[in-house]
């Protein structure tokens, strides 16, 4: 130890000392000091600073040097070891690897070439532009990035076994593959997303249905059936507790439709004579006033303002209406949903069941012919393929077809995306080119080139959003089929009450035919004859009707039908229509009440005629 951190030590050692035997006045002074000793000692010790890189390759003299150097934080020596690394790299052949991935890196052949295109392939061309390389193409036997448990013919295996320097291709960060290859800096947040055939309507309803939801609709049903009996059982209730003679006990049929009618705004002749009854008579008006009010203002509002919705949005839509989907074969969606440890994991059992589709096919266009359209699958891509695919499949319609509009998109993009990962290139484990290529990297992409080569080739404008909109909103078949299928449930419902009723008459008529036989049958001792209008001759004159005797009787003609008598009481007996009545006038001395005696045969014969 030298003088200086000796001396430094007595001096740390003696405020301690003297802080501890402070009064408590000074405690605050002592605190003060003591803050002060952490700047004092940074300020005479030496601080040893972290490496900045983590990793030095040994079989480099230059990196060995560079850390083994006592002027480890010099600029020069730094700049010297980029520079001699530059030179190294400078026109070397680099063994470049990378995905059939459109539009972010493919390849083609030029010249009996195979070179690469994309997104990734016009970076690595600015880095061959810097460092002066050259680079000749690797492809794995799969197409396939790789992992873990699915290392054959992948990329992966290719950088691990140091058959390739450099993956040029927008790579997911996956957590179990770092311990074979090593990432570059962070290219972009890759998001991939759904694409599937439009619907016809939205996920929100249609039609009659559209303004409230399914349980609002179950709701509305059970109160439709609930209040009806609420309300008989209430005047049933009251009718027995406070013995009201004056109430009106009205049937549960009433009760029924007074529900159904004030549901359709209608007038009711119920009149309850209770304040009870009364109350609920009107908290249901209420009721029914705030629904029609809002069912009106939401139908309104859905016929014209209404936002598209699909019915997958995000991948636990999928998995709880157990979606049929395709993706591409080893891409991150299969590996996150094979990992245990991820997300997306919980949709493995869609795989057991086969509802998941991974793919060989690199042709995005032929998936969305055949097995989206035909087979109504949902594709799974990430962002950039799925946006040019969209905008290819447009303008291809387009030409088609110029007029209209809506065929132009059948297809319809979800905004929620499946999944989300970080891209980049990757290296072998032993790589020097990381330390000269990931500053380049990270420089494009904090400048905002990254970004600008992945929307290059599209249109500023969102192409077949997934609201489409449009000037006007036309009413179609398909807005108005709840109301046909209210049409044709009504017309059914009457056709079958009346078939009904035709049927229970039939009935009524037999039994109503066999008692009035058994009743001649057994009335034939007191010498009276009824008579039916089935065996009734030709020559047999039916009595007069109502009406007519009713008029001759009115008219002055009383005796032609009848006899009457007279009491002094105020009470007559009359023979109206063969029937006999006692005429009993009104307390008020304002009509007449009648009061049947008997029941004659005339009416008898009268009714078993007309019927």
């Amino acid at each position: 130890m030298s003088a200086s951190e000796s001396q430094l030590q007595v001096n740390v050692n003696s405020a301690k000392k003297s802080v501890c035997f402070l009064w408590p006045s000074r405690l605050l002074l002592a605190l003060l000091c003591f803050n002060l000793l952490p700047t004092i000692v940074e300020a005479d010790v030496p601080v040893v600073q972290p490496e900045r890189f983590s990793r030095p390759a040994s079989k480099d003299p230059i990196a060995a040097g560079f850390y083994q150097s006592k002027e480890k934080n010099s600029q020069d020596v730094k700049d010297a070891y980029m520079e001699q690394l530059a030179n190294e790299l400078k026109g070397r052949m680099l063994k470049v690897t990378t995905l059939e991935d459109w539009p972010l890196s493919y390849t083609e052949r030029q010249n009996g070439t195979l070179v690469g295109r994309g997104v990734a392939f016009e970076l690595l061309e600015f880095l061959m532009e810097k460092f002066k390389f050259n680079y000749t193409l690797v492809m794995p036997e799969h197409n396939i990035v790789g992992s873990s448990n699915d290392m054959q013919g992948s990329i992966i295996e290719l950088l691990a076994t140091e058959k390739a320097d450099i993956a040029v291709a927008f790579l997911p960060i996956l957590a179990d593959a770092r311990q074979y290859i090593l990432y570059s800096a962070g290219l972009d947040e890759g998001e991939w997303m759904m694409i599937m055939v439009r619907p016809m309507e939205s996920a929100s309803g249609s039609g009659l249905l559209a303004p409230f939801n399914r349980d609002v609709w179950i709701l509305i049903l059970v109160s439709l059936l609930a209040v009806g009996p609420i309300i008989y059982g209430m005047l049933i209730v009251r009718y027995k507790m406070t013995k009201d003679k004056e109430q009106v006990l009205y049937t549960l049929p009433h009760c029924v439709w007074f529900v159904y009618g004030a549901l359709m705004k209608q007038g009711s002749t119920l009149s309850p004579t209770g304040d009870s009854t009364r109350i609920l008579f009107a908290s249901w008006w209420i009721f029914i006033t705030i629904l029609t009010s809002f069912y009106t203002a939401n139908l309104t509002a859905f016929l014209t303002l209404s936002k598209f919705t699909l019915p997958i949005n995000n991948a636990e839509d999928v998995r709880k209406k157990e979606k049929q989907f395709v993706t591409i074969r080893g891409n991150a969606i299969e590996y996150a949903i094979k990992n245990s440890d991820e997300t997306l994991n919980s949709l493995s059992f869609l795989v057991d069941k086969h509802l998941v589709e991974f793919t060989t096919n690199l042709n995005d266009s032929d998936i969305l012919m055949t097995t989206v359209s035909k087979k109504n699958y949902v594709y799974v891509r990430d962002r950039p393929a799925i946006e040019h695919l969209v905008y290819k499949d447009y303008l291809v319609r387009r030409k088609v077809n110029p007029i209209n509009e809506r065929s132009h998109c059948p297809f319809a993009t979800a905004t929620t995306p499946f999944l989300k990962r970080v891209r980049a290139f990757a290296y072998p484990n032993t790589t020097r080119w990381n330390t000269l290529f990931d500053p380049q990297l990270l420089n494009m992409v904090e400048g905002g080139l990254v970004k600008f080569k992945l929307l290059e080739n599209l249109p500023k404008a969102e192409i077949c959003p997934q609201n489409l909109g449009g000037t006007e909103r036309q009413l179609k078949n398909r807005d108005l089929v709840m109301t046909y299928l209210v049409m044709l449930t009504g017309f059914a419902t009457a056709i079958a009450v009346f078939v009904s009723e035709m049927f229970f008459r039939i009935l009524n008529e037999r039994k109503l035919s066999k008692e009035l036989s058994e009743a001649n049958r057994n009335r034939s001792t007191e010498g009276v004859t009824y008579v039916n209008a089935k065996t009734m001759g030709y020559g047999d004159s039916p009595p007069p009707p109502y009406a007519e005797i009713f008029s001759r009787h009115a008219s002055g003609g009383g005796s032609m039908f009848g006899s009457s008598i007279d009491s002094g009481s105020g009470a007559s007996r009359r023979m109206i229509n063969g029937r006999d009545y006692m005429v009993v006038k009104e307390r008020n001395g304002i009509g007449s009440q009648l009061i049947p005696i008997r029941a004659p045969s005339a009416a008898i014969f009268q009714y078993t005629y007309t019927n």
